[in-house]
């Protein structure tokens, strides 16, 4: 007789990383305060990977996908202990008039597909299903514009890793094995002041992206200004590039002028976003800031844990076990996971000097 232990099943991530689509939506919501609506949030969960089953199966070949992702304190109320280890609100960030401001978001939705009314017919489901137990705190509809362009001309994730670069950029491992397969996602609503932007010469656009704008090619280094944006967003730990996996995209409601991008980020760490949000916000060193800020401001910031499919699959209906408070005059990077959260010893994102 075998007596010997099966495997355990793979551990399945979700849709972090995959191709790039023409189309996206993006939900934020916030979940209603009792633990009615929570209870539904958490059946709901159970049933989200047949949910974009049964919509993708209408044309397999249209890529359709649906990341999850779930806020610091709607994480404690829905699933309790344990968390993620670096999961925690989005830190605002203030400095010289610039602000990315933290604003409200329990749960993430990224639906993304060649296709956007299969996007349009999956998002209708998952809002049908959520009923008044969520309410909707952002919604964009995102769009490919042209050869990967942004709305202010410039082709946007250049630098995007690719296939197994991208998978460790993106996705935990052993630093936090209780959540392996899982990342971390920032997202910010960026609004462009185009008219301001499209009244520069083309060559003071260049210096402030670092890149020509016809070609896309990169700025040699005595072209390139320190407060370029590529410059900026490019961050290194002991002589070593730290990527972050982008899939923005372009929006905008021309007979509103509103013109922006949809900035979202996954990462195995959030300290590698936040640095580079500290880079372009307060500058490096502080006050060689990003000067695409000048056209271009957030109006939301959030932070999210993107957990496996295999986690939500086993989520129940129960109420969770409570998350124990933290110790006594504890922050956040105190707590963080030593691995990833605290190398980058970025500090306070108020604008101090390091």
């Amino acid at each position: 007789m075998d007596t010997r232990t099966p495997p355990s099943p793979p551990v399945i991530p979700q849709a972090v990383v995959t191709p790039l689509t023409r189309a996206a939506i993006f939900l934020v919501v916030t979940i209603r305060p009792d633990e009615q609506a929570y209870a539904a949030v958490r059946s709901f969960c159970a049933g989200l990977s047949g949910l974009i089953r049964a919509v993708d199966f209408r044309d397999i070949e249209a890529n359709l996908t649906c990341v999850t992702g779930f806020g610091s304190d709607a994480w404690d109320k829905l699933f309790g202990a344990p968390r993620p280890a670096e999961l925690h609100p989005f830190r605002e960030i203030l400095s010289g008039g610039r602000h990315a401001v933290s604003t409200p978001g329990d749960i993430l939705f990224h639906i993304r597909s060649r296709r956007a009314d299969l996007c349009f017919e999956l998002a209708t489901h998952i809002m049908d299903e959520l009923g008044d137990a969520v309410a909707i705190a952002d919604e964009v509809h995102g769009f490919r514009f042209f050869d990967d362009r942004d709305l202010l001309g410039f082709v946007d994730g250049t630098e995007n890793p690719r296939g197994a670069d991208a998978t460790f950029a993106a996705l935990i491992t052993d630093e936090d094995p209780a959540f392996s397969g899982g990342s971390y996602v920032i997202v910010q609503k960026y609004l462009h002041n185009v008219k301001a932007w499209n009244a520069l010469p083309v060559e003071t656009q260049e210096r402030i992206i670092g890149r020509r704008k016809l070609s896309d090619i990169e700025l040699s280094d005595a072209e390139k200004p320190s407060f370029a944006h590529n410059a900026l967003a490019n961050i290194e730990v002991d002589g070593v590039q730290l990527d972050i996996l982008r899939d923005n995209m372009p929006f905008g409601r021309p007979g509103h002028g509103e013109f922006g991008t949809y900035f979202i980020g996954y990462c195995r760490t959030p300290s590698t976003t936040e640095a580079m949000l500290n880079n372009m916000f307060i500058g490096n060193p502080p006050g060689n800031y990003d000067r695409l800020l000048d056209f271009s401001h957030p109006v939301t910031g959030s932070l999210f844990f993107v957990p496996t499919v295999t986690f939500l699959d086993d989520v129940s209906g129960d109420p969770p076990v409570a998350v124990p408070d933290p110790p006594v005059g504890a922050s956040i990077s105190e707590s963080a996971s030593p691995a990833h959260g605290t190398a980058l010893k970025i500090g306070s994102l108020k604008g101090e000097k390091q």
